[in-house]
This record gives C-alpha cells, structure tokens and sequence, in this order.
C-alpha cells in the first residue's frame, strides 16, 4: 500500500506487504548495471556487485532501488533486449527479499513484463510508455508507472533543444500521456510523473522546470520523481567534473523538494537522506 502525500494520488499497492510513505520525500537509490551509464558505468555489471550495491542504497535509506540495464545517456547506443533481460532479471530476483520498492529502468515491453514477474514493483520509463507494446504490457503488470519526459530520444536528444515553453510544454506532453494511459486501462492513481531533467534540455530549460514544478503538481495532483543527480547541468552551470557535482546536486534536489518533488532519484543516498534530515529538522520543509 502507498500512503501518499497531500498533493498526491498514487494510491495503487504495491507487491507485497511494502509501504512507500509520500508524506514525506523518498529517496530512489540508482543501480545502473550497465558498462556504459555516465556516472557508474561497469560498476555494477557483475551480479554480486550489484546485489551488494542494491543492499548498501537500502542501508542508507533508500526507499526504492531503480535497476537499469541500458543507459540513456546523450548518445547512448540502443541494448538487444536479450541483452537487458540478462543484465536486470538476475539482479532484481538478487533483490527481492530487500525492504525496498524495486523499480525497473526501462522502456521494452518485455523487460517490463519479466521484470515485474522477477519481483519488480514499479516501471520506471523514460519513454512515458511510448514504445510499441508499452502501453499494454505497464497495463497488465498492474504496478505503478513512473511516465518521464523526453524530447526526442537518448541517441540526439541534446542535439539542439528547443521550447517555446518548456512547463507548458511538458505538461501538455503529460496531459497527452495520462490520456493514453487511461485509454489503456491504466488507473492514474498508479502514475508518477517525472519532468525529465536533461533529457533534451539545455540548462536554462533545467532551471525553469525546477522552478515550475509547482505549476506540475498544480495541474495533475500526481507524485513528482526527479533526477537531477550528478548530471551535466553542473558542469555548465558551475563548471564542475563528474566526481564534484554532489554540492549542487544536494542544491538542487532540495528545492526540488520544496517545489513539489516527492521522489528524489539519486547515486548518493546517505547524503541526501542527512541533508532532507537536516532540511525538515529546522522546518524547511
């Protein structure tokens, strides 16, 4: 079962006798097993490392464990889903008896549909179940979807992107995608939305969605997830290299928070798990 904060209505249970608490921000730890993910790529490839990984992000405070087996970073070549299925399945049964919602990163009907069968709780699709087939498959696992905006697709994406209103943008594309969903027969009490931080944005587009996630919630009354961990926003912003973006990721992921967010999608659990302690403890949020 879900207890969902007051500007949400995911209300759908989730396998098991897990809760995952919406009153107050979640932490999804990331577990990339991927040799090509632009932060911990061929980390966790390994099984063992990854299972490892997976009980370290839950020791630390992660409320939800986001297993990917195909990365979708700018530029990122497409994964045979073989190929994915052989890296997420042992991963995500690896898992299982952990006390956490374990997500599945992808976008392949398939590996929604076996991954959800080996254990996973929730699909997690940068392609908002745009792919053929996604639409059916996220309706028949009858777990909860987390639908992201992207413009374009991870191979071009940072190409050349262009808004005439990236908020209202977004919530038109959302808008079109909850409706998809309801024609699927997928209840929107089992959706998230996730903005879609530098998925075809440029930084000024990153800003102003941070800024307008008030405007999201507003408009939908749905759970916000957003990722802004470690990404390259930093180092065009502050000119910071991959190993130093944590300060302004920590930055970023409370305003988030206070603007609506209620899942933080993060690399660095314990340290955004000290630093919302320390935010609410004095009452900012």
């Amino acid at each position: 079962m879900v207890v969902p904060p007051s500007n949400s209505k995911l209300e759908s249970a989730f396998p098991g006798a897990r809760t995952l608490d919406l009153s107050r921000p979640a932490l999804m730890g990331v577990l990339n097993v991927t040799p090509d993910s632009f932060s911990d790529g061929g980390q966790f490839i390994e099984p063992g490392a990854a299972r490892r990984q997976g009980e370290r992000l839950v020791a630390e405070g992660a409320a939800l464990v986001d297993v990917g087996g195909e990365s979708t970073r700018p530029g990122a070549e497409a994964v045979p889903v073989a190929e994915e299925l052989k890296r997420v399945i042992p991963v995500i049964q690896s898992l299982g008896a952990l006390d956490a919602i374990l997500s599945v990163d992808t976008s392949k009907p398939e590996v929604m549909r076996l991954a959800v069968q080996a254990g996973a709780g929730m699909i997690n699709d940068v392609c908002a179940l745009g792919q053929p087939g996604a639409l059916d498959a996220a309706a028949e696992c009858g777990v909860p979807v987390c639908l992201m905006h992207m413009q374009g697709e991870p191979r071009t994406m940072q190409a050349s992107p262009h808004y005439d209103d990236v908020v209202s943008d977004v919530c038109r594309f959302f808008e079109a995608r909850l409706e998809a969903c309801e024609r699927a027969g997928i209840p929107r009490d089992r959706l998230i939305l996730d903005p879609g931080i530098g998925f075809g944005k440029t930084l000024e587009h990153n800003l102003q969605l941070l800024r307008g996630l008030p405007s999201l919630t507003a408009a939908f009354e749905l759970p916000l997830l957003v990722g802004v961990s470690r990404k390259s926003m930093f180092q065009h912003l502050l000119g910071r290299e991959l190993e130093r973006r944590l300060p302004g990721t920590l930055a970023a992921g409370l305003m988030a928070v206070r603007n609506g967010a209620a899942i933080l999608r993060v690399h660095d659990v314990w340290e955004h798990a000290d630093a919302l302690a320390v935010w609410g403890a004095v009452g900012a949020s």
